[in-house]
């Protein structure tokens, strides 16, 4: 695989109030993600609280995917999306 081809991957792991509410959110943020180069999202929820959940991603550009993850528009979109504290968001290669 050549450099071009290589993505990494973002973890994030959080807690949510309400899981459909936060799942409408993550939606409409499709378009700003596709942005940052994240892509290929998958979720995953707890089987023992259904509002506990990990989202995967593939990402193609990190210091870029960084930015939009940590801008204040990112962190005022999860706050109003029902997350509670502060997710864990993990990038890995």
């Amino acid at each position: 695989m050549n450099e071009q081809q290589k993505t990494d991957n973002l973890t994030v792991h959080a807690k949510v109030k309400d899981y459909a509410a936060w799942h409408t959110s993550y939606v409409a943020q499709e378009k700003g993600r596709t942005s940052a180069g994240i892509t290929n999202g998958r979720e995953f929820r707890s089987a023992t609280d259904p509002n506990e959940l990990v989202v995967l991603f593939d990402v193609a550009d990190t210091a870029k995917a960084r930015t939009w993850m940590n801008s204040d528009d990112m962190k005022a979109t999860m706050q109003k999306s029902g997350v509670v504290g502060t997710p864990s968001i993990r990038f890995a290669a």
